[in-house]
């Protein structure tokens, strides 16, 4: 049984620090002895992990299976450890923390004030903006990231869940313009379309990434917008007034498909959503309080976000 743990801790540490290096920094051990645990591992269970060039690195599918299923693992004994310590004593003091916006309101503060209820010693100090704070400037204790992480050597991370994308438009919008069956299929029809798309920086065209049907490649579609800001909601609200196509995440679209007033355009071969981590400073042991809101939200914002 020892031997099979073996590595296991290296190889969550290297998918979610982004690097080997990461991983060796996190763990308190040297990028070498990282990569020959690894490497180690891989030959256990002849497969691959890792993709690896000289410039970065990424799971192969085996890689991303086995990722997943070491990852419940490792919650379950985090839960394990944390029940036993909330027996000893519970989160207590302030949590300084910032997130994205809308997402924050939307799918992560009722978990803290769910959480802030159920533990009379927490102060909850919450900042909802899209700008990415300096956690070590302005004093912060964690934040949530959308998005791949830069490496950092004063920023430990924990992946939390991925930002699924979807595709949605208004019911009556698809009857007049029809409905693509597939993405091919819409950047070949979209002279004929009208978009509700995401920007902020006028000098750069907006676009979004989808995942090729037949290689699985990374692509981008170059989208013409009838409609573009830089709020979710407008966003969403544009393309249940029939403005055009939009491009959401699903847990933000989940209730107006419920209601009927959007209806997604297709199911991707392989869908595109952005990291979600918790990010705080590197530190050789977490508070109490932190510990206790990283491991509730990796614990429920799976199923929040799966929807």
């Amino acid at each position: 049984m020892t031997e099979r743990l073996q590595g296991i801790d290296a190889f969550v540490a290297a998918v979610e620090g982004g690097s080997f290096a990461q991983a060796a920094m996190r763990l308190g051990r040297t990028r070498s002895a990282v990569g020959k645990s690894i490497a180690r591992l891989e030959q256990r269970l002849a497969v691959r992990l890792f993709h690896r060039t000289t410039r970065s690195q990424s799971l192969t599918d085996d890689g991303q299976a086995y990722y997943e299923r070491c990852r419940r693992a490792m919650d379950e004994l985090d839960a394990a450890d944390a029940a036993v310590e909330a027996g000893r004593h519970a989160p207590t003091g302030t949590l300084r923390m910032s997130m994205p916006a809308l997402f924050g309101r939307m799918c992560i503060a009722p978990l803290l004030l769910e959480l802030a209820r159920d533990n009379d010693g927490l102060r909850l100090d919450l900042q909802f903006s899209d700008r990415r704070v300096d956690l070590i400037e302005e004093r912060m204790d964690l934040a949530i990231r959308s998005g791949a992480l830069p490496d950092s050597s004063s920023l430990s991370a924990r992946l939390l869940g991925h930002q699924w994308m979807g595709l949605y438009a208004a019911p009556h919008y698809l009857a007049r313009h029809g409905r693509p069956a597939h993405w091919q299929a819409l950047v070949e029809t979209a002279g004929s379309h009208r978009f509700a798309c995401y920007g902020r920086d006028e000098l750069r065209p907006p676009s979004w990434p989808y995942h090729d049907a037949a290689t699985g490649e990374l692509r981008e579609f170059a989208v013409p917008p009838r409609v573009r800001c830089d709020s979710l909601e407008v966003l969403a609200a544009s393309a249940e007034a029939g403005l055009g196509i939009t491009r959401i995440p699903q847990w933000l679209a989940a209730p107006a498909v419920a209601s009927g007033t959007l209806v997604p355009l297709f199911d991707e071969a392989r869908p595109f959503g952005y990291a979600l981590h918790a990010v705080w400073p590197s530190a050789r042991a977490l508070p109490r309080r932190t510990r206790a809101v990283i491991d509730t939200l990796a614990a429920r914002l799976p199923a929040l976000l799966a929807h």
